[in-house]
């Protein structure tokens, strides 16, 4: 039985903050210390169970034991926090990172996944015979080392899912064909690990893995059923897997939100088994609802607590203050850890950075803030919290150009954020001054932090002079019916050709290079340029546009020319230029310093990390 505080559990999530030799960090303390304050357990990120099945080279690992030093300093820290400690046992299989020297593949195929990847051994009887002494060795680290229950994987399309999914597993023998045979040798991991250790048991499965062919709801019920039978103390439902359907992996923005509960909930009620809900939990009113829909059980919470290390204090009424909220974008989690600079966040730039300290000023000061959007509202908050007066500075709306992140298709979760910040201007009373200002408003603060941001950078085509950016996105109605052509292929033009397309659109996308989205996540850039394939849009990269004739635009492409005919709309997205004029106005007037895009154009997560940098230096 897993008995805990509160039925709160910090799912795994990678953080990729290992020294590379699989041990526990000073860095991995201090990121879990923040996390176990309130939640009922914490499992820190998926363990290797060998050093040749990585799937980063950062992971912590539980292979041998000169680790459980570490790991007994990870458990106690989380103790300390009033929190159980539940160790994540994953084998990877064929998903094992091909970039790592000296890993090895192995599955119940040998195919390797579509998506990518090496191609796998064929597991015989001696592999599984392995496997079973992996897990089975690791498990006793875990208890040598403290932790208070086991989780085994056996879901999101890693080696033991690779057995139980028709899809992947082709085998002809007793552990292939039907659920008996393809659930034969994970029940039989399970029954090891149950066999040689004390412990309370937890399984992670996809209660479906959303790609046809795949594991279905059916079959994970049956599976409930036979995990019920070995007594397992929950069943954890997730959903998809991570070589062929990463957005329901990840629980990306993209996927809509509740079908992982709905699994659960018909799991449960179906075998009876205790389960645990997971799956975008990360408002405190959802959570509250989700406690009374799953009582009995328990509520896996992962990005919410990356992006808000308090977010199950805010729920249960211990902290006060508004949700730092998870916009489920993976810019910073997922795309921290594919970056190699290990996890971070977009909403939240403590996190990969939770060794360093925020003191409070030596000497408070008066700092006037100039632009209201993220970088700024960012700034004016640690400003303030480290004991500095603060006047923030904003002619027009407060959030900037994120205020348009929101209105492209799946985006809709980024609203989210604005609010946020506001709120947190509100607690602070921060003084907001609804002017342009220029260089006489500032002279008199002790210094003064430029957040002005950037401008659209139109490139200088004879012709062009009738044309939009992405703020055709405020519009109360888009174009309709329209040959929309957009010069730019980042992340900007894609998210503007996405929001054109439903509206039906003809949409052109050109650009110089030959990456559309190069600056995307991953996931997202992905889907969006999936819609705008399916939906007939016009790529053409390479080209170069030379002239606007009325509705004619003329370009080369690859030496050849190339003619747009029967535009009506041209929308420029080829990128950023800072504004800094201010910054120039005041050069040694009155100390300055420049943030975010102002400073240097970057993403949202760039902005807010450079402006809480920066302003704990002032």
């Amino acid at each position: 039985m897993l008995d805990l505080r509160n039925p709160y559990i910090f799912a795994p999530i990678k953080t990729g903050y290992s020294d590379g030799d699989g041990r526990v960090t000073s860095h991995h303390l201090a990121y879990y210390r923040k996390r176990s304050r309130h939640v009922g357990a914490v499992t820190p990120e998926p363990f290797y169970l060998d050093a040749r099945l990585r799937e980063l080279p950062t992971q912590m690992g539980i292979d041998e034991e000169s680790k459980i030093p570490g790991l007994k300093s990870l458990v106690d820290e989380i103790h300390a926090g009033g929190a159980a400690a539940i160790a994540h046992l994953n084998h990877a299989g064929r998903m094992a990172n091909p970039k790592i020297p000296g890993n090895v593949f192995f599955s119940s195929t040998n195919r390797a996944c579509e998506a990518g990847g090496a191609q796998p051994t064929r597991m015989g009887k001696s592999e599984m015979d392995e496997v079973v002494d992996l897990f089975v060795a690791a498990a006793r680290i875990a208890v040598t080392s403290g932790f208070d229950a086991l989780e085994l994987q056996l879901g999101h399309g890693y080696l033991l899912a690779q057995f139980l999914s028709p899809m992947v597993n082709d085998r002809n023998d007793d552990f292939g064909g039907d659920f008996t045979g393809r659930s034969r040798f994970p029940l039989r991991v399970l029954d090891a690990v149950r066999d040689a250790v004390d412990l309370p048991l937890l399984v992670r499965i996809s209660g479906a893995e959303m790609v046809s062919g795949g594991i279905e709801i059916e079959e994970a019920v049956a599976l409930a059923h036979e995990l019920k039978s070995r007594e397992v103390a929950a069943v954890h439902v997730s959903a998809g897997t991570v070589c062929n359907t990463p957005p329901w992996f990840f629980q990306h923005m993209f996927v809509p939100i509740g079908k992982t509960w709905d699994m659960a909930e018909r799991i449960h009620h179906e075998t009876g088994v205790t389960v645990v809900a997971v799956g975008r939990i990360s408002d405190t009113a959802m959570a509250k609802k989700l406690e009374k829909r799953f009582a009995g059980g328990f509520l896996a919470v992962g990005r919410a607590l990356v992006a808000d290390p308090d977010f199950v204090g805010k729920v249960l009424g211990l902290v006060e203050g508004p949700v730092r909220p998870c916009l489920a974008c993976a810019e910073g989690c997922l795309g921290g850890i594919k970056s190699g600079h290990g996890l971070q966040c977009l909403v939240n730039p403590d996190v990969g950075r939770e060794l360093l300290m925020v003191e409070p000023a030596e000497t408070g000061r008066r700092v006037a803030v100039v632009g209201g959007g993220l970088t700024g509202m960012q700034a004016a908050i640690t400003l303030f919290d480290r004991g500095h007066e603060v006047d923030l500075f904003e002619a027009e709306q407060l959030g900037g150009q994120f205020n348009l992140a929101p209105l492209t298709p799946h985006k809709h979760s980024m609203d989210q954020l604005v609010p946020y910040f506001l709120e947190e201007l509100e607690l602070r009373n921060i003084r907001i001054i609804q002017k342009r200002a220029v260089a006489d408003h500032v002279l008199d603060y002790d210094a003064v932090v430029v957040a002005t941001g950037s401008r659209p950078r139109v490139p200088p085509i004879p012709g062009l002079e009738e044309y939009r950016w992405a703020d055709i996105l405020a519009d109360e109605e888009l174009p309709k019916d329209q040959h929309v052509l957009i010069l730019g292929g980042g992340l900007i033009g894609v998210d503007v050709a996405t929001a054109l397309i439903p509206a039906g659109n003809r949409v052109t996308i050109v650009k110089r290079t030959t990456d559309f989205g190069e600056d995307m996540e991953l996931i997202a850039k992905k889907l969006s340029l999936k819609i705008m394939t399916d939906s007939g849009v016009r790529f053409s990269d390479r080209t170069h546009v030379q002239r606007v004739d009325g509705r004619t635009v003329h370009a080369w492409r690859e030496e050849q020319p190339v003619v747009f005919e029967e535009v009506d709309l041209i929308v420029v997205t080829t990128g950023m230029a800072s504004v800094d004029d201010l910054a120039r106005e005041l050069d040694g007037a009155v100390p300055i310093w420049l943030v975010g895009d102002a400073k240097r154009v970057g993403n949202a997560q760039d902005a807010i990390a450079d402006a809480y940098l920066t302003c704990r230096e002032i």
